[in-house]
């Protein structure tokens, strides 16, 4: 019992001593923070509504400049166009970077930089913690209160109307010994950012998925610009490159803000996409970065469909046709603008046409991983010399091409280069020189030290063409063809659009072609095809066939102009002759072609013309 008892006693003394330090920090809490209260009174409440509304005014610039800038406040690490790829990461509109969701790197790299919704959130964020220290309190302070602020810690929410900002900061106020603090700070913005980013991944994953508006620049292309096709004729067709280029970027001005991603209640239209019921912008100017390259029978910025005379016996007694086949390959920028009562969201896309298609519809397809390597893979060190004929030092640019990537390596200096290439075999050194033809030279640089290049010297040839005595001021062409160890080469003098070009020494076999107006009539003509198929069901299965006819109408074709002169050669020409600056051609003349009959004689008799050459 004596031992219950001091037991009993030993816990009364503990709980004593408990309560007693609990009695005495509640004591010591109330005189140090004696003043001070955690609810904010009457006298405090316009400081802490000031400090209110500057967030809110933080978030909502913040929110705005995401809006702008394609989602980002803060933006992402640039990189620079080049020469190969006119994009950079960013798109200069109206003075202000507008990231890429995705673009043409400058290598050539398809890339995607879409932010996330957390992305977005977490800039505004930042923009926030950085834009509340800026809060002006100068009203309170001059008139005595005391205010303390630590450091910020924002979290922001959004959804589809409105932004809630989440900050934690301690915020102190005091005057005339008394104080209120409060760490935490709510705040509701009403903003569309949400909803816009979201219809603007809608609207983007469209056109991911689906290429839409590759779709309607290869439309474009092929209504505004030559492509492929057929036409008939014994003349001479042309256009102008730089007329095509100029054509196509006011065509695309004016085709792609026609389209629409709006819900128009009406039946879908051509240029319908019918996604949101937002208000969408799809905006192109012709002063946007932008890449046209036109592969096909092109020289000195003339595209050409040769005239083709076809051998009797198909029906007709003979005539011309022109063929022709272009291949483009076209990219250039898209700014995607949605639009909800005063707030905009935009943000830039690459269109990509490569060799007269669309670019497939998943960009990660199109990522060519080995191209973004290629370059940074290891180097070996060798030495180049660039010489012209006389074998004199000339400065150049270099590259090295290994199958269809293309690396620039540095240029020379006094014509000497030393430095790292790609390990490559079978690539090729390429030069090019102010006033020298380009050399494209086979260099394994894994397994060589080093090579040297001769440059060929160019020289600006005016070309004069005679026949019957006159000079011919239009309705021509001469084509100069060169055979080098890369192939042949074929440079093109256009009468009256290019006349002048640019030759270097060589053996070249010279062709022109001289036409003249013609008034001949191909009378309309009807034929029957008729060919075995395969019929259907058991009996085609049994191997029965039936004849299946097709009847094919010619429509009459009046030919305009026709082959009446030319000739053939083959010349070397020498630097010494090149650089008189002249080349004076004489062709024979043939028959004015006023009937089918006289048409197929010129062309049967076209090989058998000379052609002759004179350096003035």
């Amino acid at each position: 019992m004596s031992s219950n008892l001091l037991n009993k006693k030993g816990q009364m003394t503990i709980f004593v001593i408990i309560a007693i330090v609990i009695v005495a920090g509640v004591l010591i809490y109330l005189f140090a923070f004696r003043g001070k209260s955690e609810s904010i009174s009457a006298e405090f409440m316009p400081v802490y509504n000031s400090y209110t509304e500057c967030i809110k005014d933080a978030v909502k610039e913040g929110a705005n400049l995401a809006e702008s800038q394609g989602g980002y406040t803060q933006l992402p690490a640039y990189e620079p166009a080049n020469q190969y790829a006119p994009f950079s990461s960013q798109l200069n509109f109206l003075g202000f970077p507008v990231p890429y969701w995705y673009y043409v790197s400058g290598n050539g790299i398809i890339k995607e930089q879409m932010p996330e919704k957390k992305d977005i959130e977490s800039g505004i964020a930042s923009f926030v913690e950085n834009r509340i220290g800026d809060c002006n309190f100068d009203y309170y302070r001059q008139r005595e209160y005391s205010i303390e602020t630590g450091e910020p810690k924002v979290a922001i929410t959004i959804q589809d109307n409105t932004i809630n900002a989440k900050v934690d900061q301690e915020f102190l106020v005091s005057k005339d010994e008394k104080t209120s603090t409060k760490t935490t700070h709510s705040v509701s913005v009403d903003s569309k950012i949400g909803s816009l980013y979201n219809t603007a991944v809608e609207i983007y994953e469209k056109e991911k998925n689906e290429a839409f508006l590759e779709n309607y620049t290869i439309d474009t292309l092929r209504l505004n610009a030559p492509v492929d096709g057929v036409e008939l004729g014994c003349g001479m067709k042309i256009w102008n490159a730089y007329d095509v280029d100029k054509e196509l970027r006011a065509a695309l001005e004016a085709n792609i803000v026609a389209i629409s991603a709006g819900k128009t209640g009406r039946a879908k239209g051509y240029y319908d996409l019918d996604i949101t019921d937002k208000d969408v912008s799809f905006l192109y100017s012709s002063d946007w970065p932008y890449k046209l390259e036109i592969n096909g029978n092109v020289d000195n910025g003339v595209m050409r469909a040769e005239p083709v005379g076809t051998q009797s016996g198909l029906g007709i007694m003979g005539f011309c046709y022109q063929p022709y086949h272009f291949v483009y390959d076209l990219s250039f920028p898209v700014l995607i603008q949605l639009t909800d009562g005063e707030e905009i969201f935009q943000f830039p896309v690459s269109v990509v046409i490569s060799k007269n298609l669309p670019r497939k519809a998943e960009l990660s397809s199109i990522v060519d991983s080995e191209r973004d390597d290629f370059c940074q893979t290891g180097k070996n060190e060798v030495s180049i010399n660039v010489y012209d004929v006389n074998l004199n030092k000339i400065d150049a640019n270099l590259s090295y091409e290994c199958f269809d990537q293309e690396c620039s390596i540095g240029s020379t200096k006094q014509g000497e280069f030393v430095g790292g290439v790609p390990a490559c075999v079978n690539g090729y050194i390429i030069a090019n020189a102010n006033g020298y033809q380009q050399k494209k030279q086979l260099f394994s640089s894994n397994e060589e030290p080093g090579t040297d290049i001769v440059m060929d010297k160019e020289y600006d040839v005016n070309v004069e063409l005679m026949s019957g005595g006159k000079q011919v001021t239009q309705g021509a062409f001469v084509v100069f063809n060169k055979e080098t160890e890369n192939g042949n080469e074929s440079v093109s003098a256009v009468f009256p659009d290019a006349s002048k070009i640019k030759l270097t020494e060589g053996l070249y076999t010279i062709q022109a072609y001289l036409y003249s107006n013609s008034s001949v009539v191909i009378p309309a003509s009807t034929k029957t095809d008729c060919q075995e198929v395969s019929q259907t069901g058991i009996v085609g299965i049994l191997g029965g066939k039936k004849q299946s006819c097709v009847t094919i109408e010619v429509p009459e074709t009046k030919i305009e102009s026709a082959l009446s002169g030319g000739g053939k050669t083959q010349t070397y020409m020498f630097t010494t002759d090149l650089a008189k600056g002249k080349i004076k051609l004489f062709a024979e003349e043939l028959p004015k072609p006023d009937s089918l009959e006289q048409m197929q004689y010129n062309f049967e008799s076209f090989d058998g013309l000379n052609l002759e050459v004179d350096f003035a």
